[in-house]
């Protein structure tokens, strides 16, 4: 059976007039930007005047931790959306916008799979609305006024060795990691040590999903700081006067953009930050938008829920006010093999005992949602041809041994009715409440030192957060500033529950070594780098952009 790409899929696709789409979740035309036909922004001021209409449930899908197998979280998202419309459900999607970085890196386009995908496929995984440009041009920006401020006398006494403010590009590009500017005389500015970040790891994508406004927007931005006076006062982005036009760089971008499912669900896709060095959720505009449109919004966070969903639970739902009605966490039983020691090549074949191995990952994961967060779950199976009967019923078992059902998931092959058992149980689990309190890992008003530690311990399950000398340098002075009670965002590789991405299943008995801590004043959080977790990623040794071209239509192929 030959199988089609996921770009030929969505390309041979008939999508609705985004006007027709807006429509369908109740969206009038004057709240509608056009970009083109297929997508649009939307304007706020439809979050403000729908504010007396109630919430619908609100569906997080998460995942095991990655591996090289793949798990399929957009996918399952995108079709339990379809699936929830085929049983009679209003629901609306959102979704995270695609990095350049990966798909021209890894992982290729980022936008579902197979018949669950949201389109126009190629350009949400490009240039899309260009929310990711304003959001390079607002950092870079800062990044100009603050060395310029320096050059033209620096009247705020800025010691340009605290400089924390990094310049960004939306590419995997290892080269400008670490950089040496400002040589060449005095007129091309001050010689010093600098770098980049991918731009989905910028605190300016951090504020820019966590602004509920404008006006919140220009709150958040003016609160960044870039560096220190001599005498170790924070100097921000208000200090230099740049938030104001930062903002005005951005205020297009805050409106969410909407799009559709290959089955003309109502799709969301707005911010992008990465999981494993970010927050890695989708703006919070978008999500409550979501909510007030229909009676069921199923969104993601990224990596595995260790990662994106701690984040989203312990930082976004806690500024947001948000609480999920369930939690669906995807596993391959292919994934769960290569985490029982299995290698790629191996996965094919039917193997009880590796994936026995393998399966106290997902379950670590469904006790961190159960237990933890105390919130009811699902796991989606993603099936593949090569699971057999037996590989699945052993996945369902131990799942119900911790009172959580199992539901397979065909979404990648059928679309939406590949979802509907899905569906079935996500509705059952938000119909039928369980009378349990939604708590965080880690309370407010603890020290940062608990915080760290009540994630490795309790989400982990590891032993302790250990910090390096400049790690608790920096945890001091950023209590003695008043930070202290800020949440915390892990930035960790996605590949382990560990800091050492070759530690796969569930381990125990480690500790995390925290090597850095920086305040993002303006997102409302400290970022605590562990291990050897980059801020600007690589590109690989067969980078996925060496597939992709465009013919003399300028029809797009080898995107995914």
């Amino acid at each position: 059976m030959e199988y089609k790409t996921d770009i030929e899929i969505a390309q041979e696709s008939e999508m609705e007039r985004i006007t027709a789409v807006a429509e369908k979740c109740g969206i009038e035309p004057e709240y509608v930007e056009q970009y083109g036909n297929y997508k649009a922004k939307i304007d706020l001021k439809l979050l403000s005047d729908r504010a007396d209409r109630p919430d619908g449930k609100l569906i997080l899908v998460t995942a095991i931790t990655p591996t090289p197998a793949g798990e399929g979280k957009t996918t399952t998202t995108v079709g339990l959306g379809d699936a929830l419309r085929k049983i009679g459900k209003k629901s609306v999607i959102a979704l995270r916008e695609p990095s350049l970085g990966p798909v021209f890196g890894v992982k290729g386009g980022a936008a579902g799979g197979g018949y669950a995908q949201v389109v126009p496929m190629e350009d949400i995984n490009l240039h899309f609305t260009g929310d990711f440009h304003a959001i390079g041009a607002a950092n870079n920006l800062l990044a100009a006024m603050l060395d310029n401020h320096i050059y033209q006398g620096n009247a705020l006494g800025i010691d340009p060795t605290t400089i924390t403010w990094r310049r960004c590009v939306d590419m995997n590009d290892r080269q400008l990691r670490f950089v040496v500017d400002g040589l060449g005389g005095r007129v091309n500015g001050r010689p010093r040590e600098d770098g980049y970040d991918i731009t989905v790891a910028s605190e300016i994508m951090a504020v820019f999903c966590l602004s509920t406004d404008i006006l919140d927007l220009k709150r958040r931005l003016a609160s960044i700081i870039v560096a220190y006076t001599y005498d170790g006062t924070p100097v921000t982005a208000g200090d230099l006067k740049a938030a104001g036009a930062m903002a005005a760089l951005l205020k297009d971008a805050l409106k969410p953009n909407l799009v559709q499912t290959l089955e003309h669900t109502p799709a969301f896709v707005h911010g992008g930050p990465f999981a494993n060095i970010a927050h890695g959720c989708n703006s919070i505009v978008a999500t409550k938008l979501a909510l007030k449109l229909g009676d069921y919004c199923v969104t993601e966070a990224g990596f595995g829920a260790d990662l994106g969903a701690e984040k989203f639970l312990d930082i976004k739902c806690r500024m947001a006010g948000l609480k999920p009605d369930a939690v669906v966490i995807v596993a391959t039983v292919r994934a769960l093999k290569m985490h029982g020691g299995l290698d790629k090549k191996e996965l094919g074949t039917e193997d009880l005992e590796a994936l026995k191995r393998g399966l106290p990952n997902l379950l670590q994961h469904v006790e961190n949602i159960t237990q933890v967060y105390h919130l009811p779950a699902v796991v989606a199976v993603n099936r593949f041809p090569t699971d057999t009967e037996a590989e699945l019923k052993l996945v369902e078992d131990e799942c119900r041994k911790l009172g959580v059902n199992v539901a397979l998931s065909e979404v990648w092959g059928k679309g939406g009715e590949g979802g509907i058992a899905l569906a079935q149980e996500v509705v059952r689990l938000c119909e039928n409440p369980e009378n349990r309190e939604f708590t965080y890992a880690y309370p407010d008003g603890t020290s940062i030192q608990y915080k760290l530690n009540a994630i490795v311990g309790r989400i982990y399950h590891g032993g302790k957060a250990v910090l390096t000398p400049a790690a608790k340098k920096q945890a001091k002075q950023l209590f003695e500033l008043g930070f202290g009670d800020l949440p915390i965002c892990m930035a960790k590789t996605q590949y382990s529950f560990s800091d050492n991405p070759k530690l796969l299943g569930a381990p125990s008995g480690f500790d995390v070594t925290v090597r850095n801590l920086k305040v993002s004043a303006g997102a409302g959080f400290i970022v605590a780098l562990t291990g050897e977790v980059m801020t600007m990623p690589g590109l690989p040794k067969v980078p996925a952009a060496e597939k992709i071209d465009v013919d003399e239509n300028g029809v797009i192929s080898g995107l995914f």
